[in-house]
């Protein structure tokens, strides 16, 4: 890109929760242009709106297409119909079109190669469905739209703390009959995988957990560890990753004992996302690992309680900026070192003295 700058496609999310609040917050800041080049899929009459009645200094441009979008500014792309309004904290089926309308148009828009990496700004999973849209959300239809046949994984995360879910937005009554051997092999491959390119780490160390209490207390409660979870993680380690457990969750939440770990593999979405949330809510980031587009947005919802009073801390959804503009830098750099893999030098993260290494034996690639 020029200047190097990396350009972020930005959706609007739900208008009637905090997503234009937190989005224009973050860019009011210069040191954030300077950063990369952001755009919004979304209405310049809405962003106007919440500029003037949040009192925010943002400044924007309007433009047609990211092809326009310019340095050391924030641009707006108008994809909605201007006459949807805004009510502060409401559910709007309107409003669940507009986000669609946005969302569609930055895909379309990244398939023509207008921009580098999306960040999804929150939408209500209830108000998009429709008989156009029928997916439960974000994750599922970028790995639709854009997943070029790789299986998507959810990872949220917060500096080094990384959870990853085997099964997402599916009913409890599924998760067991959903699990499969064959899908925590996959879902441990992405990770392993994206822990690597994503994240420069040699050799990752995943925690798995059990589906259930006490790791099902050697078949009382349940069979799941010892009939899937083992055997699943038994192949994963001929594959070459280095998985432990299963582990309960509240043993392994409580203790502290996840921060040995470079990821950990949750078996269904509360199990991995209630703890994250009560430890790294306010600046925790939701990442769609496994997928050649690089796909962020903040650990919150729609926040509809507190929409429209200014109260917003944006701090999530700028390290999803941060943290999609971190991984397109590794993956471009991860390329680079694959093309041309002459003498390979990297870091060791696992040697305290963190000296370059220039005797590292080549990786199979």
């Amino acid at each position: 890109m020029e200047n190097n700058r990396i350009k972020v496609g930005i959706t609007q999310g739900d208008i009637n929760g905090v997503s234009y609040e937190v989005i224009l917050k973050t860019f009011s800041e210069p040191t954030m242009l300077e950063l990369c080049t952001p755009i919004i899929y979304g209405s310049p009459k809405i962003a106007a709106y919440y500029r003037k009645s949040l009192d925010l200094p943002t400044n924007f441009s309007i433009i047609n297409s990211a092809s326009d979008a310019g340095h050391n500014r924030l641009s707006v792309i108008s994809c909605t119909d201007d006459e949807v309004k805004v009510e502060y904290g409401k559910a709007d089926p309107e409003v669940g079109k507009a986000a669609v309308s946005a969302l569609e148009r930055a895909v379309e828009e990244y398939r023509q190669g207008l921009f580098d990496v999306l960040v999804t700004a929150p939408i209500n999973k209830h108000t998009i469905q429709s008989e156009h849209f029928n997916f439960p959300g974000h994750t599922e239809y970028i790995e639709e739209r854009l997943g070029n046949g790789n299986k998507a994984l959810m990872i949220l995360m917060k500096d080094d703390f990384r959870v990853a879910l085997v099964t997402g937005h599916i009913p409890v009554g599924q998760i067991a009959s959903t699990i499969t051997k064959e899908l925590i092999v996959e879902k441990l491959s992405v990770f392993h995988h994206s822990l690597r390119q994503d994240f420069a780490i040699g050799a990752p160390r995943i925690a798995v957990l059990s589906l259930n209490p006490h790791a099902g207390d050697n078949g009382l409660l349940g069979t799941e560890e010892s009939d899937i979870i083992i055997p699943a993680m038994k192949e994963a380690a001929k594959q070459g990753m280095l998985c432990y457990g299963p582990y309960p969750a509240d043993g392994l939440m409580g203790t502290g004992n996840y921060t040995h770990f470079d990821g950990i593999l949750a078996m269904y979405h509360d199990q991995g996302l209630a703890p994250f949330k009560a430890l790294a809510m306010e600046d925790g980031v939701n990442y769609t690992a496994g997928l050649p587009v690089i796909r962020t947005s903040p650990a919150h919802g729609t926040a509809y309680d507190i929409a429209g009073k200014g109260i917003a801390d944006e701090n999530s959804f700028r390290q999803a900026v941060y943290t999609a503009i971190d991984i397109y830098r590794r993956r471009k750099n991860d390329k680079e070192a694959r093309t041309n893999p002459l003498k390979k030098q990297y870091y060791d993260k696992r040697d305290d003295s963190d000296k370059l290494k220039l005797d590292t034996p080549e990786e199979t690639l």
